[in-house]
């Protein structure tokens, strides 16, 4: 492999495969530090955080260029989640690259992790980038997070953007609030596993995977032996583009099942899906066998 002087494609080539990716420019580095980078990528992707990010501290030993290494830092930081050191990493990242999208979508990443957005950070960041402000209300835009979106766009100048951006927010509140009229015509269960049942498809059917995870996260530390919650939980995962996770919960999901086919068929189908993103074909085509099998 090519290493000085190079790009670098942090995404699906890589040990960790995972779906998202981010082009980040590498300056001379050595032999110790391509070892070292990429089995940090390795451990992080089987879910070993602690050594993962021992060895990318290790990797700065062999580089002057910290730019990577502080990203990949602030994603491992989040992964397990340690919220405060993943959010420092990622600033300091955002300010070396501050119209780098995926170091921004990481950042609110972990903002919204915490419950926070960019108002708890907006004094720490770039702010004044117009680059990184239209990246910002796009990802809100793309998680149907339009408050914030919409709070973005007011301390921006006015443009071709912005004048786009905020028509299609006001369509899809406009949409949003039809689905909520309509929600709110249903009769709520008041089985509090129904209800969130009943949430967990709402978000899956609107999209909404950032809530979806985080409220069958929930619902799992109180209904832990629910087969249906782990398959919410983990689908979400995957369209979060957290793929090992994913993979874990979905066969987690496996083990609560008990004479429902419909989703058991469901859960062979998503983790195809997953092992597929995963780059790992025997298990994608187990999984495949098994839907066609219907066992």
């Amino acid at each position: 492999m090519g290493v000085a002087t190079a790009l670098l494609f942090i995404s699906q080539g890589l040990v960790a495969q995972e779906e998202e990716s981010a082009e980040v420019f590498l300056e001379e580095y050595t032999d110790q530090f391509e070892e070292c980078f990429f089995e940090a990528l390795k451990q992080k992707s089987i879910a070993n955080y602690d050594k993962a990010i021992n060895l990318l501290l290790q990797c700065s030993e062999f580089t002057s260029n910290q730019k990577v290494l502080d990203y990949e830092l602030a994603r491992v930081y989040l992964a397990n989640k340690q919220y405060i050191q993943a959010q420092d990493y990622a600033i300091r990242a955002l300010n070396d690259q501050p119209e780098n999208p995926w170091i921004l979508s990481t950042l609110l990443d972990i903002l919204q992790a915490q419950g926070n957005n960019h108002q708890l950070v907006k004094e720490r960041i770039p702010w004044d980038n117009i680059t990184l402000r239209k990246n910002l209300v796009s990802l809100y835009f793309d998680r149907t997070d339009y408050t914030n979106a919409q709070e973005v766009l007011k301390d921006m100048p006015n443009s071709i953007f912005t004048n786009q951006l905020a028509r299609k927010i006001s369509d899809s509140l406009k949409k949003q609030g039809k689905i909520e009229v309509a929600t709110a015509v249903k009769t709520r269960p008041e089985n509090p596993l129904e209800v969130l049942r009943v949430q967990l498809e709402e978000y899956y059917s609107t999209e909404q995977f950032a809530l979806l995870e985080s409220t069958a996260g929930e619902g799992l530390e109180r209904y832990p032996a629910q087969p249906w919650v782990y398959y919410y939980y983990g689908l979400a995962l995957h369209r979060n583009g957290k793929l090992s996770e994913a993979a874990g919960i979905l066969e987690s999901a496996l083990d609560f099942l008990l004479d429902d086919n419909d989703l058991q068929l469901k859960i062979y189908k998503e983790l195809a899906a997953v092992y597929t993103a995963l780059g790992n074909a025997s298990k994608a085509n187990m999984y495949l066998s098994k839907i066609k099998s219907g066992s």
